[in-house]
């Protein structure tokens, strides 16, 4: 339930930012309207120029892509990074509850410890007297659910870096086409209407293109993030059993 009221409340603010963008671009373009050289412009007003000149048809669902993209990577950083704790620390205190208190000790200190390593040991120590058999299938059966949990949302970022230079591409060659039929309305060839039909089309590809860019970095960070806390899971799971069986002879 925390995910679904998250991912809104970041692409809100997410939003509110383009939509202070937007209304830059638009006063940047009534003010440029004249120009003919953007040499010396701000890059912050050069790119909101651009931005108006590739057409809202095609810019907006790019930039939408992008806004809805990041939401989500934000989400996960944010859910990752309250998932990550010291787990050799989770470790060596679940072992010494386990020596001072037993098992009802050792779920104790799980319970009370935030991330996915805590809920794996939880849910192992909760099937200790059913035997250590039971307890390696369930640390295995909900790693893979914590794991599942830990990508859930990844699908949906790669859709996005996928179908942003896609809509690019689309509205390049739309450009193409609009192009073409200009000048085969005018019934000449214009350099300066061609090159103007192409520099625009090419526009949304280039902004597909940087919003695939952008969001690869955060899914490339995501997926190493969690790559990072399976490896944790592993081997604190690993530990876990050692810790168990040691204390299963006693």
């Amino acid at each position: 339930m925390k995910k679904l009221f998250l991912i809104p409340s970041v692409a809100l603010t997410v939003l509110g930012t383009v939509s202070a963008f937007a209304q830059d671009a638009a006063a940047v373009a009534t003010e440029a309207a004249a120009e003919t050289q953007i040499a010396g412009e701000s890059m912050h007003h050069i790119l909101m120029q651009k931005f108006l000149e590739g057409g809202w048809g095609w810019m907006l669902p790019i930039l939408l892509c992008l806004v809805i993209g990041l939401a989500i990577a934000i989400e996960r950083i944010l859910f990752l990074s309250l998932s990550t704790v010291n787990s050799k620390k989770l470790v060596a205190n679940v072992e010494e509850a386990l020596k001072n208190g037993g098992i009802d000790a050792a779920k104790e200190v799980c319970r009370n410890t935030r991330g996915p390593i805590a809920s794996i040991f939880y849910q192992g120590l909760d099937r200790y007297n059913q035997g250590l058999d039971s307890v390696e299938k369930a640390v295995v059966s909900y790693g893979s659910v914590q794991t599942g949990q830990m990508e859930s949302g990844l699908s949906w970022i790669g859709l996005f870096i996928a179908l942003s230079p896609m809509l690019g591409f689309m509205g390049t060659v739309v450009g193409m086409i609009d192009a073409f039929d200009a000048i085969q309305a005018a019934g000449d060839i214009s350099p300066t209407l061609v090159a103007g039909g192409i520099k625009v089309a090419l526009l949304t590809t280039l902004m597909g293109l940087i919003a695939a860019v952008i969001l690869q970095l955060f899914y490339n960070y995501i997926i190493a993030k969690i790559d990072s806390l399976v490896n944790a899971m592993e081997d604190s799971s690993i530990s876990l059993m050692d810790i168990l069986t040691a204390y299963n002879k006693k």
